[in-house]
């Protein structure tokens, strides 16, 4: 029986804590889950069912969850840890709280660049961060680059989350990667000079100021969208359609993605469940459960995807190894204070 504990601050990790870490047993794993959605307990349900392990999920933000791991030390009974972005699967693992794992069935199912070089951590789902248009006042045909929003022509027109959001710090990690460091901050500085508002709100916010006119762009990762496409909200239907969804940088790079991910704790009680888990996660069966579950692109090829996202088709992405987006997470942040992006 999967048990969860699902905790939003850091003081109700503490209490749960102890609970947690002695209802355990050895045939279990332990899951600590940054990762808040409820078709992943379909995830850990589906592994039960295949293996006869049970999972032990713990819930909190990232940050807490790096913390609490730390602070259990050898202790600990974490034996996977589960994030999102490759920014947050950095620190984990800048901070010691991965394992290198070997494993050929990881290997051959999960591409190069969603997975760490030395097995730390390997990526189980991507999203787009694409760029967001009013139907009625852009032609789509003038935007085919990330780079084109830091356009002058763009002035007043962008709406996007604040410097804070790690998806925003991953695109500029990216830029960096691509164009380098001084190039990178002449289009954050760009960026910042075209905003239609001060940076607030969630990615869902930045669409609706596209929906309602308050901008005519916008950056977001694709699933917020369709979110919206599919909601039981006729409001929220109808904001979406009047937005449409470009996927930039088909010509050169192609669209920046990012990852949910997971990695084995350096301390795993139950190693071997543990990478018997993170393989169970690029099986077919989990796969289909990333897409269909979030509205995510899964990393394995031919997976059936959600039917908003077949309506897609196919587009380039980026195949920068993600790990790299970590690795200029800080210069991310400081060019971000430099050029004022609240």
């Amino acid at each position: 029986m999967m048990q969860s504990a699902r905790l939003a601050a850091s003081i109700a990790a503490v209490v749960a804590g102890s609970a947690f870490a002695t209802s355990a047993a050895a045939d279990d794993i332990n899951v600590y889950s940054a990762r808040h959605y409820d078709s992943d307990d379909r995830l850990y349900e589906a592994f039960t069912d295949e293996t006869g392990i049970d999972v032990n999920v713990l819930e909190g933000g990232s940050d807490q969850l790096i913390e609490r791991i730390q602070r259990e030390g050898v202790a600990s009974p974490a034996d996977v840890m589960i994030t999102v972005d490759a920014g947050r699967l950095w620190r984990a693992e800048d901070e010691g709280i991965f394992q290198s794992v070997e494993s050929d069935k990881l290997n051959e199912r999960v591409p190069d660049s969603m997975r760490h070089p030395d097995g730390l951590w390997f990526g189980f789902s991507q999203r787009a961060r694409a760029i967001f248009y009013n139907r009625e006042e852009v032609d789509p045909g003038e935007i085919n680059r990330y780079e084109d929003l830091a356009d002058d022509r763009f002035e007043g027109d962008i709406c996007i989350r604040s410097s804070n959001n790690i998806y925003n710090q991953s695109l500029l990690a990216s830029m960096i990667a691509e164009h380098g460091e001084d190039d990178a901050e002449q289009w954050a500085q760009g960026i910042v000079d075209n905003m239609a508002r001060d940076p607030e709100g969630g990615d869902t916010d930045q669409l609706l100021g596209v929906a309602s006119g308050e901008c005519n762009l916008a950056v977001a990762n694709h699933y917020y969208y369709v979110r919206l496409l599919k909601s039981d909200d006729d409001a929220d239907r109808e904001a979406a359609r009047k937005v449409g969804i470009i996927f930039p940088n088909q010509d050169d790079r192609g669209t920046h993605v990012n990852v949910g991910g997971a990695g084995v704790v350096e301390n795993a009680p139950n190693r071997d469940n543990a990478v018997r888990f993170l393989e169970f996660l690029a099986s077919d069966t989990a796969q289909h459960i990333f897409a269909s579950g979030n509205n995510e692109f899964p990393v394995v090829d031919g997976i059936h995807k959600d039917p908003v996202l077949e309506s897609w088709g196919n587009f380039k992405k980026d195949d920068v190894n993600v790990s790299v987006l970590g690795e200029n997470n800080p210069e991310a942040v400081r060019i971000f204070d430099r050029v004022g992006w609240r």
